[in-house]
């Protein structure tokens, strides 16, 4: 391939990412959304945070199976309550990483 070829590649890929981007913040951004719809809304982040942290904590890697007896999960459920009380990220990181490295040593 050309340096040509690879500019309108590169070109591409960036129309093909941003447009689908551009095109509903243009198209909503002077219309008033209801208010159910902006509460779903704001459920998406946690719903997808939640389906990626889930499996790692409570399922054995190997087998996929249900497993309670991971430190992960018993290190997540005082970092959990932490975060909800703290409402601090750096704060949580870090009660999480000490809780994790205190969790090793035992």
């Amino acid at each position: 391939m050309s340096l040509v070829d690879y500019l309108l590649l590169v070109a591409g890929m960036g129309a093909v990412t941003y447009i689908p981007r551009w095109l509903p913040l243009f198209a909503l951004a002077q219309r008033r959304l209801p208010q159910g719809l902006v509460d779903w809304l704001r459920l998406i982040p946690v719903a997808i945070l939640s389906a990626l942290v889930a499996p790692a904590l409570l399922t054995d890697s190997a087998t996929r199976t249900l497993s309670f007896g991971k430190p992960e999960f018993w290190v997540a459920i005082p970092t959990l309550f932490f975060a909800w009380r703290s409402r601090s990220l750096a704060g949580t990181v870090i009660f999480g990483m000490f809780l994790f490295w205190l969790a090793g040593k035992f």
